[in-house]
């Protein structure tokens, strides 16, 4: 399937919009909400169904669009489609893991960043009402970490093999991963007049940490790591070929959970995770894109090694609260705009946040040689960008000089709002849900994966720690 053009993306926002103008979400007072399912006519249901499919069926005006492009920026750039992951699922699975960002270059991210820079940026729907995501499911979280290292602990005997599977679940992450997942599955359970969360939606949310956890560990093995999370890398602190083992127990500890749901459906849409992961890590340890291609390729690298792992899992979620086929599609789509805005901001920071707050060392993807965003952003100020990138920034001082480079241009502008893009169409999708606390969490989270430099570390460690969402008072 071709993936989004920057018309094929305008007409999904259209679309979203004119469905969420027919979705009808009505509140009796500032803490009691009515459940409204959505009056979704056979119209609308044939305009949610195809909100993965319209994208780039007008060639022409795609075409003209394209010549517009080049009309506004004389360059020799040859824009093609970027190349959509592959999926050896189900046709429905298929073209949920095959949707890709609408920009294919650098250079028609910065014209399409440009055209609206002097506008102001379309707000994110502002509701009287103070939402914590994480106070708000603070019993479905509180067990996560014990519940995770219980599981993984009664697959083994071997005390070292535990040791290791557990290092990171030290109650020290993020959680996004497994929160986003619960606050889906409990927002399509209020969307379908079904109070509590089901223990398969929780066993999800557990497999997404899981994956989640077993990637870093494979990553800090890869990169060689030395620091994670304030503390020292896992591989640095044991044998890395045993740390490498133990990601993969890690793997197939949460691949038995998930096959006791006895769902195939489910099941197909989850491993579509671990084929995205695996083909993400290879395009990300080397491949020989050219320089027209260098943008599609990071965007498809940043959907399979990222927000692929929570489409799929919100998607699984939902279909397992009983969601239809596109319901489930919103819930994708949801998770998919919320992934890529989560990578581009963490690219964002990795420009400028200090050691400590990122709890990784400061440019360390330049150092790893991978070129992300605001470097590709800023390839079109300073072509030459373009030689450092393709040498992996590996001669001396092509660090401090891309680094440099990417903070007198306006990369780190451009990778801010190409991420605030896609929360806002997360935003758009999470507002056709029914309206409850749980569809509010949806929309602040966006808010907070947005704004992650303003909601740093606090004292748990936690990204967005419950003082901290008191004290900032977001309002959504």
């Amino acid at each position: 399937m071709a993936c989004f053009g920057s018309v094929g993306r305008l007409c999904v926002v259209r679309s979203v919009e004119k469905l969420s103008c027919n979705t009808q979400l009505k509140r009796k007072s500032s803490s009691t909400f009515v459940r409204i399912k959505p009056n979704l006519t056979q119209q609308n249901q044939r305009t949610l169904s195809s909100l993965v499919q319209n994208n780039c069926q007008n060639q022409q005006t795609h075409q003209q669009d394209q010549h517009h492009e080049q009309q506004l920026h004389t360059s020799s750039h040859v824009h093609s489609p970027a190349p959509c992951p592959s999926s050896s699922t189900s046709t429905s699975h298929t073209s949920s893991s095959s949707i890709l960002s609408s920009i294919t270059s650098p250079v028609s991210v910065a014209l399409t960043c440009r055209s609206y820079s002097s506008q102001q940026q379309p707000p994110v729907p502002e509701i009287n009402q103070t939402v914590d995501p994480y106070q708000l499911l603070e019993e479905e979280m509180k067990d996560l970490y014990t519940a995770i290292r219980k599981e993984l602990i009664s697959n083994t005997n071997q005390e070292e093999l535990r040791t290791i599977a557990t290092y990171y679940f030290d109650g020290q992450g993020k959680a996004v991963r497994p929160m986003v997942t619960v606050l889906m599955g409990k927002a399509i359970n209020y969307h379908l007049n079904r109070n509590e969360l089901i223990d398969a939606q929780r066993q999800v949310a557990m497999f997404a940490e899981m994956i989640h956890s077993a990637s870093l560990i494979h990553d800090d093995v890869i990169d060689q790591s030395d620091f994670r999370r304030g503390k020292p890398s896992v591989n640095v602190v044991y044998n890395h070929k045993k740390v490498a083992m133990a990601g993969d127990f890690i793997l197939a500890v949460a691949c038995q959970m998930i096959s006791r749901l006895r769902d195939n459906d489910v099941t197909l849409t989850l491993s579509q995770i671990m084929t995205d992961l695996v083909q993400g890590e290879f395009m990300q340890l080397g491949s020989k894109e050219t320089e027209n291609e260098r943008f599609a390729h990071y965007l498809t690298k940043t959907y399979r090694k990222t927000a692929s792992l929570i489409a799929n899992c919100v998607k699984a979620s939902a279909m397992l609260g009983g969601a239809d086929e596109q319901l489930s599609e919103v819930a994708f789509e949801y998770g998919r705009n919320l992934g890529i805005a989560f990578q581009l901001v963490d690219d964002l920071l990795d420009f400028i946040s200090s050691s400590d707050a990122m709890g990784k060392p400061a440019a360390a993807d330049l150092k790893l040689g991978l070129a992300t965003a605001p470097v590709l952003f800023a390839c079109e100020k300073y072509p030459e960008l373009n030689p450092m990138i393709m040498r992996r920034f590996q001669e001396p001082g092509d660090v401090e000089k891309a680094f440099e480079f990417v903070h007198k241009s306006q990369g780190l502008e451009q990778t801010k709002f190409l991420a605030r893009k896609h929360c806002v169409e997360a935003v758009r999708l999470a507002n056709i849900l029914a309206e409850s606390p749980y569809q509010k969490g949806l929309i602040v989270l966006t808010d907070l994966v947005l704004n992650r430099m303003k909601y740093q570390h606090g004292d748990s460690g936690c990204l967005y720690p419950v003082h901290v969402l008191k004290q900032a008072r977001i309002m959504i």
